[in-house]
Formats: C-alpha cells, sequence, structure tokens
C-alpha cells in the first residue's frame, strides 16, 4: 500500500529574507511551505504538522552547528533534512551526511536546485514510510494460528487478508499437513461472517452412499438408519462459510449435485420434496492437483472453474526456511506445558536435522515429532537423537542423470550412460562440453557434502534458498 504524496516543506531559516526566497522558489513549484525562524520552533512545527522534507539552516539563534542537524533528526524520524548553509566546505558537507541529513545545499542556492533537493527529499520520505508500512504489516511472525515469518507466508497472510472481506469462494491447495483448514478458518474469522457457523467437511472421509445427506441433509425414513430428520452440512453453515475438505475426493457422480448448489444456492435434502435455499460462502481445498484431476476426467471443468475463483496455495514445510525451527520451538513449548513438563530448548544439533529433514508429512509431522519427543524424554535440551525422523534428509528417487557427490568431487560427472568432463578446460570437442543444468547439480550436490548434508549452510554458500536446493536435487515436491 503506498502513502499517499505529502508535499509540505518546513523552512527552518532565521534570517527573514533567505526563508521569503525559499518560499518562492517552492510554492511556485507547487509545494506547501511553512516556515520558523528558530530551531524551537522548527520542533514543534515538525511534530505539529508533519512535513514531508525539511530546509534547515545550521546557523540559529538558538541552535549552532551539528547539533542542531542532531537535534531535527530526532524529532524528524522518516522526514528528509536538507541542510542549508553558507559555510560551504566539504568537511560540513561529510559531517552533515554522516548524522543523517538527506541533502546538502550552498548558500546562495538557486530555485532549480533547491526545488530538485526537495523533490527527491519528498520521494525518499515517501518510499521509507512505505517500507515502514510494510515491515509493520507484512513482516508478521504469526497469523491467525499460524506461525512463521517466511516471505512464502507472509504472501498467503496477505492473500487471506485480503479474500476475507468479500464472498468470494476460495479454492485452497497445498499438501497435506500445511494448515488448509486453518487458512480456511482464518478466512472466515476475519471476514463479516465471523459470527455465524463454520462447517468443515471432508469430501474423502464420508462413504459415497452417505455425502449427500452430509451435505444436504435428510428426513426422517428416507434411507435405512434415517431414524429421524436432519440438517446438512449446507443448512448448519447458513448465513456462515461451508468448508470442503479434500473436494478432489468426491465421486464425480456427486458433482452434478454440488454444482448446481453453487449455481442456484438451492439443495434438496434427501427424501424432500421441496428444496430448500441457504446463503452460505464456500470454501474448498485439496492436496492433489486439481487441474490434473480435471485432465484425468475425475474432477468436473465446470465445477472447478465454479469453486477456482481465489486460489491459495499454501507453501510445503520445506519451502519455509527458518519458520520450522520457529514452529518446532513453539511446539515445543505447547506440549510441555500440556504434558506437565519444564520448559524444553532445542539444541543446536537437533535444531540443524529438523533444518535438514524434507518433511514430507509438513507441519502435521513436525508436530507429532516435537510431541514424541517431548513424551519420550525428560531431559531439558531436545538433541538430534531423540528427534524420531532419519538422519539427514528424507531419501527420493534420484532422476535419470542426476549427478552423485562421488563423481562431482571427482571432477568427472556421470550423465545417464557415458561420463562427461566437469572442468572447462578439458573440453577439447563439442561431445565434451556438460550442460549447465549438469553442472549446477554437480555444485549443489558437491557443497552440501562438504556441508555434511546441511542444506540450509549449503543454500547460505551458494546464495540460494534452501527450497531451491531442494527443487534442483530434484526432490519430489
Amino acid at each position: 500500500m503506498m502513502q499517499k504524496a505529502n508535499n509540505r516543506v518546513l523552512i527552518v531559516e532565521d534570517v527573514s529574507s533567505i526563508s521569503q526566497i525559499y518560499c518562492a522558489f517552492l510554492e511556485r513549484a507547487g509545494f506547501r511551505v511553512t516556515t520558523a525562524a528558530s530551531g524551537a520552533e522548527g520542533i514543534v512545527k515538525i511534530e505539529k504538522e508533519a512535513p514531508a522534507a525539511v530546509i534547515l539552516d545550521l546557523n540559529l539563534p538558538d541552535m549552532r552547528g551539528l547539533e542542531t542537524l542532531q537535534r531535527f533528526i530526532a524529532s524528524a524520524g522518516s522526514v528528509g533534512v536538507i541542510v542549508a548553509t553558507s559555510e560551504g566546505s566539504i568537511k560540513i558537507a561529510v559531517d552533515a551526511m554522516r548524522f543523517g541529513a538527506y541533502d546538502f545545499v550552498v548558500k546562495p542556492v538557486s530555485a532549480e536546485r533547491l526545488v530538485t533537493s526537495v523533490r527527491n527529499a519528498l520521494e525518499h520520505s515517501m518510499l521509507k514510510a512505505d517500507l515502514k508500512l510494510m515491515r509493520e504489516n507484512f513482516s508478521r511472525e504469526s497469523f491467525c494460528g499460524f506461525i512463521g515469518k517466511s516471505f512464502a507466508m507472509q504472501a498467503v497472510y496477505r492473500t487471506i487478508e485480503a479474500v476475507a472481506a468479500s464472498d468470494a469462494t476460495v479454492f485452497i491447495t497445498g499438501e497435506s499437513g500445511t494448515g488448509k483448514e486453518l487458512a480456511a478458518e482464518a478466512i472466515h474469522k476475519l471476514g463479516r461472517r465471523s459470527a455465524k457457523p463454520f462447517v468443515a467437511i471432508n469430501c474423502g472421509a464420508i462413504p459415497r452412499e452417505l455425502i449427500s445427506s452430509e451435505l444436504f441433509g435428510h428426513l426422517k425414513g428416507s434411507f435405512t438408519g434415517a431414524i429421524a430428520d436432519r440438517a446438512g452440512a449446507v443448512k448448519q453453515a447458513d448465513g456462515g462459510t461451508l468448508f470442503l475438505d479434500e473436494i478432489c475426493e468426491m465421486q464425480l457422480d456427486l458433482q452434478p449435485e454440488l454444482l448446481r448448489f453453487l449455481q442456484t444456492g438451492t439443495f434438496r435434502p434427501v427424501g424432500a420434496a421441496r428444496t430448500e435455499k441457504v446463503e452460505v460462502r464456500v470454501v474448498c481445498a485439496t492436496n492433489r492437483d486439481p487441474l490434473a484431476e480435471v485432465s484425468a476426467g475425475r474432477f468436473r471443468e465446470d465445477l472447478y472453474y465454479r469453486l477456482h475463483v481465489v486460489p491459495l496455495s499454501l507453501p510445503p514445510l520445506r519451502d519455509r526456511d527458518d519458520d520450522i525451527v520457529e514452529i518446532a520451538e513453539e511446539f515445543l513449548a505447547r506440549f510441555s506445558e500440556r504434558e506437565g513438563k519444564g520448559p524444553r530448548t532445542l539444541s543446536a544439533e537437533a535444531a540443524r536435522k529438523l533444518l535438514t529433514y524434507n518433511w514430507p508429512g509438513n507441519i502435521r509431522q513436525l508436530q507429532n515429532v516435537i510431541r514424541n519427543a517431548i513424551v519420550m524424554n525428560d531431559a531439558q535440551v531436545i538433541e538430534a537423537s531423540m528427534l524420531a525422523i532419519p538422519d539427514g534428509i528424507r531419501p527420493e528417487a534420484r532422476p535419470e542423470g542426476l549427478i552423485t557427490p562421488r563423481a562431482a568431487s571427482d571432477g568427472v560427472l556421470s550423465a545417464r550412460s557415458h561420463g562427461v568432463l566437469f572442468d572447462p578446460g578439458r573440453w577439447e570437442t563439442p561431445s565434451d562440453v556438460v550442460s549447465l543444468e549438469l553442472i549446477e547439480r554437480a555444485a549443489i550436490e558437491r557443497t552440501v557434502e562438504i556441508c555434511d548434508g546441511n542444506i540450509s549452510r549449503a543454500a547460505t554458500y551458494l546464495g540460494v534458498s534452501p527450497s531451491t536446493i531442494y527443487r534442483k536435487r530434484g526432490m519430489k515436491k
């Protein structure tokens, strides 16, 4: 969100004729100008009028020299301060910039020079204010039950906030254990329907013959076991939010009924003769690739486009970098208290093990690992050996042609069924040339090897994120 432009300029100058000249220059250029004849008056006006730029004389009746600048910098915050003085020495200019002045002009100053300096200072102040706002609003360590300040999660938080204010259908995708239901609940809680019900139904956990009843309800006697009328999830969520989890698990022959409900807002309970109407917001989720399901004929294309209004993709835990340790520490505190044990901490080696594992089960798996460590151990410090996960990275099938660490360290790459030279200095014919992809993989494998499997450390040396290394190594996403 960009700040609205502020074109107010404060001139702090004790010589009236100079102050009037500055005013004339700036007002002709479209700025709104106020003046102060002393340092004390200038500081009061900064706090009262919040200008975007200050033109400051360093030799005022009540303040002199760089002390004046320091006091104004302390009061101005993100405001750009332009020092104007007749003492045009390089030393004063350098000192002024070192103490935080945005620019330095020497009297007498031309209109063009003054206006240009003020315009640049205003733009600089606005950018600083925008950056401060972004840091305050978009660098959150937690959000509606989510934990983590990684860039990937900041994007998730912003999307949830943006979509919560509307009634648009949200289609959440992400691997199992990434928090899809938590995201759906956050959308509901932040929206205007928060006082109404949030009803979740797992489309993959309900037997095929009962899904219509679970969704739309039934009347007494409509089928064997229907001993009383029952309101379905749609009716229960009236006025609120209906969360359809694992939507791609729904049987194909049941999807037209759901599509009809989404289009009309009406439904018919099993065994009923008349339709009913409700007003609900629909949020759905899946751990599958919905377009792949459409292509395979397992999910209706028209239903997909009816649901896929606002997409929200939750990143896997392995793509969230240092969030892993932060989440683990939160679980550590939570489960230590729940199990009636004292505070626990992670050893450095335990944290390293958490960072280098691939987490196929995502946050749910991490939660179970931490709880297991709390239950099974009484130590104050949780060591790597207490974490019930394999050492290092979870083994994955390597794609054909992927370089082995040994081959990389020998300077020779084994690609498919023939050897190729890694050292470009030894290339003599076009057939010796190695693709950049193979060279890149070799560099990654060798770095991971010399870092003893520590993906985070290897990423630091290579200048990339850990998620990039996982992807380049060909691990399954």
